[in-house]
């Protein structure tokens, strides 16, 4: 008789939990899930993708009636109710995780709502003293946010994105730490609401994993509605003053100096894998993550992981591909699957929107693959222009010699939206030329792609 309690045992239940235990219960695993968290839900559902999503819509509504007046539509002064805001954001996330939690009480699997550790390779300890075994393991336990390491900032005192959700009333003035997308993303939207904002960002171009190009238009985009940026600075130190705080920093060879009511610590989240047990298990660290491999196995035989707990990619589409990676390999592995990044996408929901597809034009150059680009303005694109939405650009990157598409990147209005035709058309390993032949409606923003496209097939 077999001295396991289950089949799989999977260590949280979000996104990429919650898509590893479905796909091993469909496979007939018997499958146990860990989730010890206040609520059931995951990062996405309750912190992250919706919530944040809801209050930029908010933002985005009172952008367009403030604007509306360019088209003789007065509104009157807009008045923002920040608590029936913030309401609203809760009633959307209550529905959303509602869903969750009953999909994952639906008794497909076994649910123990307690925190869990690894006790060995097989084995799973609960902080109830119970000890399930299994001889696969996933591990699913998402991100955290840490401690930043600046000198007087925990002294001072400081906001998470996990606070700027609850909070009960809009700060006067901001400070916020980062310039990927969660900071940018909150800036903009307290921006937007009337708080005085200023972002301080280390590298010298926010979003530092696209293409330079994209960042320098959502920059401008920012400065343009009154937030105070600073690209290229070093941190000094924090201090608490009479009326919130003051950052100091160097920025061009200066001491400069910044005050606001509130600091926003955006500079990012890291693996949630204190007191996991990983030592006990034989399960590796690689840069401050869970170490996997192409078919997310761990260092560990038997033992998998998915989502920000291994990364590299902290994007919710990625931890559910990788969770359901997981579980196919742990059900069939004679026919293993691995995680293909050739169609990684990216979305920073500010507006403009950043999006991209693929590879950048730096990182095509640095694989050193010869290609080819276009680009083309929002400001030249008729849809764009009756939307009022002229900032920003497409660009496509291809394959010089063969014309297939090797990414695309886009900067402007509804690009999340928009960059799902560049990843379709490289699903199917489409050229310029082909994408240029396909019939796009007029006027609609989507067709702007096949200027770029016209461009690079020599028409």
């Amino acid at each position: 008789m077999s001295d396991f309690d289950f089949d799989a045992i999977v260590l949280g239940g979000g996104s990429a939990g919650y898509a590893a235990a479905r796909t091993l219960s469909v496979g007939g695993a018997r499958t146990a899930v860990v989730d010890g968290s206040p609520e059931l839900g995951g990062l996405c559902i309750l912190r992250g993708c919706m919530p944040t999503k809801a209050l930029l819509h908010g933002a985005e509504l009172r952008q367009s009636i403030r604007d509306a007046a360019e088209w003789g539509i007065h509104a009157g002064p807009v008045r923002v109710d920040f608590t029936r805001l913030m309401a609203r954001k809760d009633e959307l996330i209550a529905n959303f995780a509602a869903d969750r939690q009953k999909q994952l009480q639906d008794g497909r699997f076994q649910l123990f709502r307690t925190a869990g550790r690894l006790g060995d390779a097989r084995t799973v300890e609960l902080s109830d003293g119970k000890r399930l075994r299994a001889p696969h393991i996933v591990l699913a336990t998402g991100s955290t946010i840490p401690v930043p390491s600046i000198s007087g900032l925990p002294e001072a005192g400081y906001l998470t994105s996990d606070d700027a959700l609850d909070l009960k009333a809009a700060p006067e003035s901001l400070i916020v730490l980062g310039g990927g997308p969660v900071a940018l993303e909150f800036a903009q939207f307290f921006g937007r609401l009337g708080t005085r904002v200023a972002i301080i960002q280390r590298g010298s171009h926010i979003l530092r994993d696209s293409d330079p190009e994209m960042a320098t238009e959502l920059e401008r985009a920012l400065r343009r509605e009154g937030i105070d940026l600073f690209t290229d600075t070093q941190i000094e130190r924090v201090e608490a003053v009479p009326r919130g705080r003051r950052l100091l920093f160097r920025h061009a060879g200066t001491l400069r100096q910044v005050e606001a009511e509130q600091i926003l610590h955006g500079l990012g989240r890291v693996p949630n894998i204190t007191g996991l047990g990983l030592e006990c298990a034989g399960v590796s660290l690689e840069n401050g993550r869970i170490r996997i491999d192409s078919n997310q196995r761990t260092t560990q035989q038997g033992i998998y992981a998915a989502g920000d707990c291994c990364g590299p990619y902290e994007v919710v589409h990625i931890a559910i591909n990788q969770g359901e990676i997981a579980a196919h390999n742990i059900l069939y592995p004679q026919k293993p699957r691995e995680l293909d990044t050739r169609l990684l996408l990216s979305v920073v929901f500010t507006e403009p929107q950043v999006a991209q597809v693929g590879l950048t034009e730096a990182k095509a150059r640095a694989a050193g693959r010869d290609v080819a680009v276009a680009t083309y303005p929002f400001n030249d694109h008729g849809k764009s222009m009756i939307l009022g939405s002229k900032e920003g650009l497409v660009k496509l990157i291809v394959e010089r010699a063969t014309g297939e598409i090797l990414g695309g990147s886009c900067v402007g209005p509804q690009g999340g939206e928009l960059i799902h035709e560049i990843m379709i058309a490289m699903a199917a390993r489409m050229t310029a030329t082909q994408l240029a032949a396909l019939p796009h409606y007029h006027p609609t923003l989507a067709e702007i792609w096949t200027y770029p496209a016209e461009e690079l097939a020599g028409g």
